[in-house]
């Protein structure tokens, strides 16, 4: 396995695609019912397969990815070649932008010597979706990218 299994929630959430999964291996309803009881080894090797080619899938379409801590934002723009970060650091005692009031704070102190601005780039490993999935597994979500473009105004992004 590549990736990590999808969780149970995230398998319901996928019941029609994992049924079409299924399907493509000619693999009916009633083969699968067995195979759950009689080849547990079998039924968890197909989970695996299918959970990697969904993380595949969603981590090949991923174009920004966040990572927000009380004093630190990375904001990855997930690109053809590599990966671009905008992180910003508050050095201000007290002050947690995971939450409204300090990210309000942040908003209101930009331009104040508290709050650092960085920006870096670094191309991908031989295995760009892996190299996103960890990211991934530090903490990092996918997103639309807002934080990125609104931040990106403030910094060179290289």
């Amino acid at each position: 396995m590549q990736y990590t299994r999808l969780t149970k929630e995230q398998l319901e959430e996928l019941h029609q695609e994992f049924i079409n999964f299924l399907a493509t291996q000619s693999i009916t309803a009633e083969e699968w019912q067995d195979i759950k009881i009689n080849k547990p080894e079998v039924a968890e090797e197909e989970i695996d397969i299918f959970s990697d080619l969904v993380w595949e899938n969603v981590l090949s379409k991923a174009q920004y990815l966040e990572h927000i801590s009380p004093n630190q934002m990375h904001l990855f723009e997930l690109r053809d070649d590599k990966m671009a970060l905008i992180a910003i650091k508050i050095n201000q005692e007290g002050i947690d932008i995971t939450t409204k009031e300090g990210y309000q704070w942040l908003q209101e102190n930009l331009g104040n010597d508290k709050v650092v601005f960085m920006s870096a780039s670094k191309e991908y490993s031989e295995t760009p979706n892996m190299d996103k999935f960890k990211l991934i597994q530090q903490g990092a979500a996918i997103t639309k990218g807002d934080l990125y473009r609104w931040f990106g105004r403030f910094v060179d992004v290289k």
